[in-house]
């Protein structure tokens, strides 16, 4: 859960305490009461928007606002968002993951999505789709066959000839009397 912005008051008081005082930021902290990460972001935002103590006095609150948390409201609208369907039908090429897929996504966009909130999209995209392949059969009646599309090799220990082989696996349909879940 995202914690709440800090007041200007407080902003205020974290950088007077902070600069014209010349506190450390423990001690800024625990006199303006807020965590020593909180005081550590207001100074570097405020650092990074070049300002200084004449500055933010001379600001009025909207302005200082305006200045300190530019990047919160920016950060949101300029990352594009995965197009998942296009990762959906990418995956289904053999070697295909979702790291590939995130890293051709970041060199597309520098500043998009960390690899975990990708594939948050991803798995949302995915979970409204409710994807599903119901077949009502009897048991031994089918069977299932599947190929893993690579073809490993087998090198023989006495002439050092390589044989390529394909793998196919083939399972029976369990009954559905099995498939069921058991209490």
């Amino acid at each position: 859960m995202a914690t709440e912005r800090l007041s200007m008051r407080k902003t205020r008081e974290i950088l007077r305490h902070k600069w014209v005082l010349g506190l450390g930021y423990r001690d800024v902290a625990s006199s303006v009461d807020v965590s020593l990460g909180g005081v550590w972001l207001v100074v570097d935002r405020a650092k990074k928007a070049g300002l200084d103590w004449p500055a933010v006095e001379a600001l009025d609150d909207a302005a200082l606002e305006a200045r300190v948390h530019t990047r919160d409201l920016q950060a949101g609208l300029t990352r594009p968002i995965p197009d998942c369907a296009r990762i959906d039908l990418e995956r289904r090429r053999v070697g295909v993951t979702l790291e590939l897929l995130h890293l051709e996504y970041v060199e597309r966009n520098p500043n998009g999505y960390s690899y975990s909130q990708f594939c948050e999209y991803y798995r949302r995209w995915l979970s409204r789709h409710r994807l599903s392949m119901r077949q009502v059969y009897r048991a031994g009646e089918k069977g299932f066959v599947d190929y893993s599309g690579k073809r490993p090799c087998i090198t023989d220990a006495t002439t050092g000839r390589r044989y390529r082989w394909s793998c196919l696996w083939r399972c029976w349909a369990p009954p559905a009397s099995r498939t069921r879940r058991l209490r």
